[in-house]
């Protein structure tokens, strides 16, 4: 007969955190439009890097601002010394020091604002790393198990202007070829973004695609979006993302004109309101990753039914463990899920693909941002995409390792470029003089 076990049996503590090293790091990013601006040419970064009492190294990887990088510098100061399996008690001490953020306090702009849920993010992905390697387990297996071997990602298009960023922000490398050549390209016309999308296919083999909207006359964008139609066939899934820039005319009449094409249309207005009677008018499925952001936004998009489709983000929603208790919310209440993107490096991709890897449900392939970088700072290199998806990286953890050489080389960009948070109003500022965001344009 065996005896449960008493709690003497679970006295012994877990490796705790030595070292909270925080690396602010810019990676080169093209001249890509969209509803905010024009992104920089570079974009921010933040690398965390764990290292526990016994010498266990775990890291994490968020967008970059010097105000959020203060704000982990701050919370590695009250962490170190914590056991890393304890996640629950230091995401209690970070929302005791730093109190409880609002969802007005994401923002206007089509990017996520809030400090606290990448501070929550930064610090579990990078404990999360470091329990993996201590069990032996990959992530996915510490957020309930694999469903899928491999995740598939969606093409990602961007009206953009011709360069490739950094030294070359507006300018070409003439001998480049294929996606190099693309991902260089001008691309500000219905040809163009075909054009694009051909490169990046036939690149990485994606079998859906996105385009990101807001930037031009929607009639525009949606020729577009038909040219596209035209160009790979019914079989390939089409989604557009305005970023809430429409009007509730606007999205009403060519929401109409795309119902026969679109996989879903994402955010084509602001307020969950507005995006309830699209929906209620529409037959083509709606997604956000602006109207429904945070768990105090649920009650509420059930109530109107704003949307069918969140697309979540493990550094926007707080971490990998609040995105599969966001999954679980979807399930119950019937909503699609899926992951939103940023202009990410392989340690967010590799946290991604094991998020995916575990949802128990996942109808739409991912966003992914990454094609368009070329910078890494992991050792293994590049991701590499098969029939558009990425398989689960082997070994405990995250199953990355830090690149020490490209992280230093990337942070002497950083500290180079002179930027210290996104901005893309003043990008295009310097493109079109006088240039203003407004929330709602079109």
């Amino acid at each position: 007969m065996t005896s449960n076990p008493t709690p003497a049996h679970f006295a012994k503590a877990g490796p705790r955190i030595r070292e909270f090293i925080v690396t602010p790091i810019a990676v080169v990013d093209p001249p890509l439009l969209n509803a905010a601006g024009l992104h920089a040419p570079y974009a921010l970064r933040t690398i965390l890097e764990l290292i526990t009492d016994d010498g266990i190294s775990g890291i994490s990887e968020i967008p970059g601002n010097r105000s959020t990088d203060e704000a982990l510098e701050a919370a590695g100061k009250l962490l170190v010394g914590r056991d890393v399996f304890q996640l629950s008690e230091i995401r209690q001490v970070l929302t005791q020091n730093f109190g409880k953020e609002t969802a007005a306090e994401r923002g206007l702009t089509p990017w996520d604002q809030r400090k606290l849920v990448h501070i929550f993010s930064a610090v579990e992905v990078a404990c999360l790393d470091i329990i993996g390697k201590v069990v032996g387990r990959p992530v996915v297996d510490l957020l309930g198990g694999r469903m899928r071997d491999r995740v598939p990602f969606a093409a990602y298009l961007f009206y953009k202007y011709k360069g490739a960023g950094g030294p070359l922000a507006f300018g070409t490398d003439p001998a480049a070829t294929g996606w190099a050549a693309a991902r260089q390209a001008e691309a500000l016309t219905p040809a163009g973004i075909v054009a694009q999308a051909e490169a990046m296919c036939r690149e990485f083999g994606f079998q859906s695609i996105k385009l990101k909207g807001g930037v031009f006359e929607p009639q525009q964008e949606v020729d577009a979006m038909f040219a596209l139609r035209e160009a790979f066939g019914p079989d390939v899934p089409l989604r557009i993302d305005p970023n809430a820039i429409w009007t509730l005319e606007t999205a009403l009449n060519y929401g109409k004109q795309l119902e026969p094409i679109l996989e879903y249309l994402e955010d084509p207005v602001r307020g969950q309101e507005n995006m309830a009677t699209v929906r209620k008018a529409l037959k083509t499925p709606l997604a956000t990753n602006m109207c429904t952001t945070s768990f105090e936004d649920i009650p509420n998009s059930i109530a109107l039914g704003s949307e069918d489709i969140i697309l979540s983000d493990h550094h926007f929603w707080g971490g990998l463990r609040s995105s599969m208790t966001l999954a679980g919310i979807c399930e119950t209440f019937g909503r699609g899920l899926s992951m939103h993107s940023n202009s990410h490096l392989g340690i967010s991709l590799a946290a991604m693909v094991h998020l995916g890897a575990a949802l128990p449900q996942l109808t739409y392939a991912l966003d992914t941002h990454y094609p368009w970088q070329s910078d890494e700072v992991i050792t293994a290199g590049r991701f590499r995409f098969e029939e558009g998806s990425v398989a689960v990286p082997e070994g405990p953890g995250l199953g990355v390792e830090l690149d020490r050489e490209a992280l230093a080389a990337l942070h002497r960009n950083y500290l180079a470029c002179g930027l210290t948070k996104r901005d893309d109003e003043i990008e295009m500022q310097k493109v079109q003089p006088g240039w203003r965001f407004q929330a709602v344009r079109w």
